[in-house]
């Protein structure tokens, strides 16, 4: 585990206090501020329920407002404006078909639930605020399963700049959304189109008026482009924002109803009282060093989101009594280091996809296809005892690499200890700690594939030009390995958000261990057990549900 995530353990919890400093009166009280809070306080506004959003930090929009805005919607307008064909049985039927073994007993009503508000959430949010989608190119990356579609579900967040989102009546809101480390001046579909990673200097400057334009026009895009227009339709509904506010213990009422929650804003201790219910959709728990090492023990790469994703909503769910479920799930992705808010942080950056690069284990073999699309499920296999059966895990090229994607060079400026290189792969494999011999057979097993154009192995050439064809930032092909100096970058788990939480029904609710429905406590996003682990079915299974989920929530109580 880095030194800098078991250095940053998150704040105790705090006693229940007796007296209450402020009492604020409310109808639906959210706790956190991303996509998911933002979608629910947006469609319970839209109902015509009094809103109030908690949000711990200083910023809005939590992971949400970092991330590239992929949002993955099946059964949506903009589909079938576009002439192609969907519907919540055919995304039921591939939510069915990729889930793990034993899912569908559980989440099976869930699923079916998502499959049929999907769409309709999507439809809401751009009638009621200045978020607008448009699709992208993109299919659904497991196209043998039953339901999957060539496109159509992908979309990806138009960008908005400040001018719009005065008109919209988002006010001193803006200069509180969370900033993100990803360049902003790129939309979603120009990142995945156009090849930034591999070309950036080509590509500024073919869109430099485009970008002198955006920066002139404060534009925000990708995530952030989709939080500040959530903000704005928030904002317009007459949703309350309080920041610098950390919920700390749920109120239960004699009945066992959540009836509101206790906060610390600064010195004051707040009692929120909630008529129709608390939603929990405050994030994962990645940012607790001690949770994170419980459920997903072995080397961690980087965390990719907010350091406030403590776990707030698992601590004070599980303390009035619900069901904690997938602890052991995440959004898993390889990741290149980088600094945010002054800190040691990451970009998570597809930076293995390159036709002279290989993944091996800690045996030095190879152990996936390397453009497996749910490649942190396979980095996260786990033993018997719950150990992890590959890590740590190591991306093995040669120089041609750092030539062929030089953004690797700039990144290394971070984190010195992050790339190894080696006059050869014996002398590398000594430096990161594999068995010399099996790292050499292994490396010349590869290069014979690429002579031959067969990777007998993983059959990974069929995949990658599958996968090129919408993704320019993936160069298929196969290349040998054989061009010093070798190198290697660490590949173990970086996590953009655990997904495991408190057990929810197909309406929202929290449930107990035995099942009972916890009244007026809700759940949405990564914080809630969700329902689409590890295995993500495509590139937005992150914002796309989210939002889906804080919309269900919010309609059940509007309800």
């Amino acid at each position: 585990m880095p030194t800098w995530l078991a250095d940053n353990p998150p704040t105790s919890p705090l006693p229940a206090p007796l007296v209450p400093d402020r009492e604020l009166h409310c109808d639906v009280v959210v706790v956190g501020s991303g996509s998911a809070a933002l979608s629910a306080a947006l469609t319970a506004a839209v109902g015509g329920l009094k809103v109030l959003v908690i949000e711990k930090t200083q910023w809005l929009g939590g992971t949400s407002a970092m991330s590239g805005g992929a949002t993955w919607a099946p059964a949506n307008h903009h589909a079938r404006a576009a002439g192609i064909s969907d519907s919540s049985a055919e995304a039921l039927a591939y939510l069915r078909a990729s889930a793990p073994a034993g899912w569908q007993a559980s989440e099976d009503a869930l699923w079916r639930r998502f499959s049929e508000a999907a769409g309709p959430m999507i439809q809401l949010l751009e009638q009621h605020s200045p978020v607008r989608f448009e699709l992208t190119d993109e299919p659904d990356p497991l196209p043998e399963h039953p339901g999957a579609k060539a496109g159509g579900r992908m979309l990806g967040p138009r960008s908005l700049s400040r001018w719009q989102l005065g008109r919209a009546g988002i006010g001193g809101l803006a200069r509180w959304l969370r900033p993100s480390p990803l360049p902003q001046y790129y939309s979603y579909h120009e990142i995945i189109g156009l090849d930034v990673y591999h070309h950036p200097l080509a590509v500024a400057v073919r869109l430099a008026p485009r970008l002198l334009w955006r920066w002139l026009a404060g534009t925000r895009s990708k995530g952030a482009a989709l939080i500040a227009g959530l903000l704005a339709g928030c904002r317009r509904h007459g949703c309350r924002f309080e920041r610098r506010t950390r919920a700390t213990h749920l109120i239960v009422d004699e009945q066992g109803r959540v009836s509101g929650l206790w906060a610390r804003q600064g010195e004051d201790n707040l009692k929120v009282v909630a008529r129709r219910g608390v939603l929990l959709a405050s994030g994962g728990f990645e940012w607790d060093a001690a949770r994170l090492a419980e459920h997903f023990p072995g080397p961690v790469d980087f965390i990719a989101s907010p350091r406030s994703n403590e776990g707030d909503a698992h601590r004070m769910a599980q303390a009035a009594g619900a069901q904690l479920a997938h602890m052991d799930q995440a959004n898993i992705n390889p990741a290149m280091p980088w600094r945010y808010e002054g800190q040691a942080h990451c970009l998570a950056v597809f930076f293995h996809y390159e036709p002279n690069a290989i993944i091996v284990n800690r045996h030095g073999q190879r152990f996936v296809n390397e453009f497996t699309f749910n490649l942190g499920e396979a980095l996260d296999e786990r033993d018997a005892s719950g150990a992890p059966l590959h890590l740590p895990a190591w991306v093995i090229a040669d120089s041609r690499l750092l030539t062929r994607a030089p953004l690797l060079r700039w990144f290394h400026r971070f984190d010195r200890r992050w790339l190894v290189r080696a006059r050869n792969v014996e002398q590398l494999a000594q430096k990161i700690g594999v068995p010399a011999a099996a790292l050499q057979a292994t490396v010349q097993r590869f290069n014979g594939f690429c002579r031959s154009g067969v990777d007998e192995d993983f059959a990974r050439a069929g995949a990658a030009h599958g996968l090129a064809e919408t993704d320019r930032r993936i160069h298929a092909g196969l290349q040998a390995i054989e061009h010093g100096p070798f190198i290697a970058l660490p590949f173990n788990r970086t996590f953009l958000a655990t997904k495991g939480g408190p057990r929810t029904d197909e309406r929202g609710r929290v449930l107990r261990p035995d099942g009972s429905v916890m009244h007026g406590l809700y759940c949405a996003g990564v914080a809630m057990a969700n329902p689409i682990g590890t295995r993500a079915v495509g590139a937005g299974t992150t914002l796309g549900p989210n939002m889906t989920w804080g919309y269900i929530c919010a309609r059940d109580m509007v309800g």
